[in-house]
């Protein structure tokens, strides 16, 4: 998966080694669906690009056992939960912005 602009200071400058070292070490493979990279995804049909997950959700945190091979589909669905959490978040936050600067919410100091 790209990684955002605004989350490239969490990632060791070494990222780029270490998500290819994990690729290498799961032969290019999904480790759970066992898609393999380049190839049509078996359940999709769409050309599997292999990713690197963080298993905790902190890219800080790369030790190997942190660390999964995932194809995008895998990925996303793994990460589908902390997305609606995020999502949910940042409405929520946005919506209070939002009344605040309308005057119809309190700034509380």
């Amino acid at each position: 998966m790209p990684i955002k602009p605004e989350h490239k200071h969490r990632y060791p400058a070494d990222w780029k080694a270490i998500s290819l070292r994990i690729r290498q070490q799961a032969g290019w493979r999904c480790q759970w669906c066992d898609a393999e990279h380049g190839e049509p995804h078996p359940q999709t049909g769409s050309i599997v690009i292999l990713t690197v997950a963080h298993l905790n959700h902190m890219p800080e945190d790369n030790r190997r056992d942190n660390l999964a091979a995932l194809c995008q589909r895998c990925h996303l669905t793994y990460d589908m939960r902390i997305h609606i959490m995020r999502r949910k978040q940042n409405a929520a936050r946005q919506e209070r912005e939002r009344l605040i600067a309308a005057g119809q919410l309190p700034l509380i100091p």
